[in-house]
């Protein structure tokens, strides 16, 4: 067998389904219960800051 027809026979049938079992592992991942804060948190991570700037935490460095 060529390696060409090996790996094309390769990705048509194992490859595919590895990357089937990651996608519907991410997705698994990313609905799971309890994960709704920790996305929350990082959604709006960017607006901490807003209001104010942030403290600087090497005061005595100074």
């Amino acid at each position: 067998m060529e390696t060409y027809s090996f790996l094309r026979t390769l990705a048509d049938s194992w490859v595919l389904l590895v990357l089937t079992l990651v996608f519907v592992g991410v997705v698994i991942f990313a609905f799971r219960p309890g994960s709704r804060s920790v996305q929350k948190d990082a959604a709006e991570s960017i607006f901490r800051n807003e209001t104010r700037p942030a403290e600087d935490d090497n005061k005595d460095d100074r």
